[in-house]
């Protein structure tokens, strides 16, 4: 039985690929933030232990815990955990920053690192990172999230690269708009970092941001299930020469096309409508 350690599995794409692989007879270590969300998995039938990017202790522990399980080998890991800071780039404060690259880059390079010896020792390993449509278009109001995907689709491309004189694959998925709480979760960290009110942009946050923000409108157009992320997944992990990247959704392939056949002006105009 092949072993996975995926991260963010409390809700959206962690959750339904955790469930999607045990069903497929992977053994899956389902990891979140809150114990009492790896209780919640525990008692839907998966293995669940906390793992905090933010917290080198728990990243260190959780991989211990992993390796202690399986008797020192781990086939793959899915680091899926990020969240989003919305707000004007020129509202975001350093902090702000510092505290959306601790969880969706640096705890991500962080895992990463720890597992690779793992996968050296037994001569295979897959390590698979979801970034976003976001990794190679920007948007108005999600600079943040923007920023840390762009970095993490940056060193995956070099893992990759150095990986390649070893039997460890290194793989993005590109997600766009995919059936999650990841608005919902992003508005403590707004509330926290962003001073909209005393914004020179606060009427743009009154009729742009709040209203995506705190008004559920339903589903995005194009938007896909965590499903369709599962399946991509399966592939990253189960295809004989895996691709470096895959996509998913209608907006992905959208803008990667426009990316390559756009001058700059042209994909700002673009993505300026969205």
């Amino acid at each position: 039985m092949k072993s996975i350690l995926i991260t963010g599995c409390s809700s959206g794409i962690g959750h339904d690929a955790a469930h999607g692989l045990k069903r497929s007879g992977w053994r899956v270590f389902a990891t979140c933030r809150k114990p009492e969300d790896c209780a919640r998995l525990e008692a839907e039938g998966l293995e669940s232990f906390p793992l905090d990017y933010a917290d080198e202790g728990s990243i260190e522990t959780a991989v211990y815990e992993a390796l202690s399980r399986t008797g020192g080998t781990l086939d793959a890991v899915f680091n899926n955990g990020a969240f989003g800071c919305p707000g004007a780039v020129e509202d975001l404060p350093r902090g702000a920053l510092r505290e959306i690259f601790e969880t969706n880059l640096f705890g991500v390079h962080d895992l990463t690192r720890r597992v690779i010896p793992a996968m050296r020792a037994q001569g295979h390993g897959r390590i698979v990172n979801n970034s976003s449509v976001l990794g190679f278009v920007g948007i108005r109001w999600r600079g943040a999230y923007v920023a840390t995907k762009f970095a993490m689709e940056g060193l995956t491309d070099v893992l990759r690269l150095e990986m390649a004189d070893t039997p460890i694959k290194v793989i993005l998925i590109e997600p766009g708009p995919v059936t999650s709480r990841i608005r919902a979760n992003a508005i403590p960290h707004f509330e926290r970092w962003i001073d909209w009110k005393n914004s020179a942009r606060a009427d743009q946050y009154r009729d742009s941001l709040l209203k995506r923000l705190y008004e559920d409108r339903g589903p995005d157009p194009f938007e896909l299930p965590a499903s369709a992320v599962t399946a991509k997944l399966r592939r990253a992990l189960e295809d004989r020469n895996p691709a470096p990247r895959y996509f998913v959704t209608t907006p992905t392939y959208a803008m990667n096309l426009a990316r390559r056949l756009l001058p700059t002006r042209g994909l700002d105009w673009l993505t300026g409508k969205g």
